[in-house]
């Protein structure tokens, strides 16, 4: 294996996964997902995140209800986490810049990283129906419904389809730096 290039091992770990175990997981653990989510910096310390823990069986089947098909592997997740922020919670900034949308994405991003760190599975999904979750939760219209992430300990692949299998066999592919990065100047996307 390469030496390491990132400086946090979990950066590194952190993957996608989707063959989750429906054994519980703690409640502390996570409120430490939660707590590292709200750690993230904000716009201002305006901590515009907002974040809904479906643990009990009301409350997830409510959150399945609402996710497409092809994210039928996060029936077993045991929790789900809807991410959400509104965005007169957040800064809005000259040239339509409104913050909340970033600031909930750098918390999710700590959630991710700390369920590494703990040995769980965290999948952000955007195959969701958002209305759906709005109306299951009775939340408002002005709430932007951003991300289910789906938690848990690692299971079986058994019952992944083969897409999905492969993926979570496969190795990160990641983009160059070449292609993401410009240097000292812009010559376009």
């Amino acid at each position: 294996m390469a030496m390491s290039t990132t400086i946090v091992t979990e950066i590194e770990q952190r993957f996608a996964r989707r063959a989750y175990s429906e054994k519980p997981v703690e409640r502390k653990a996570v409120e430490r997902l939660l707590t590292s989510a709200t750690l993230a910096p904000s716009c201002s310390n305006k901590q515009s995140w907002r974040f809904l823990a479906c643990t009990n069986d009301e409350s997830l089947k409510k959150a399945r209800e609402a996710l497409n098909g092809g994210n039928y592997w996060a029936l077993k997740a045991p929790v789900l986490i809807v991410a959400t922020t509104k965005d007169d919670l957040d800064c809005k900034l000259s040239d339509d810049r409104n913050y909340s949308q970033f600031d909930l994405g750098l918390g999710v991003m700590n959630l991710l990283l700390q369920a590494t760190h703990e040995g769980l599975y965290a999948h952000p999904m955007a195959g969701f129906d958002p209305l759906k979750v709005k109306e299951n939760f009775g939340i408002d219209d002005d709430v932007r419904v951003m991300a289910v992430i789906a938690v848990g300990h690692p299971g079986s692949s058994d019952h992944l389809n083969e897409k999905h299998l492969a993926s979570e066999t496969a190795g990160r592919d990641r983009k160059p730096l070449g292609d993401v990065v410009q240097w000292d100047g812009w010559s376009g996307i």
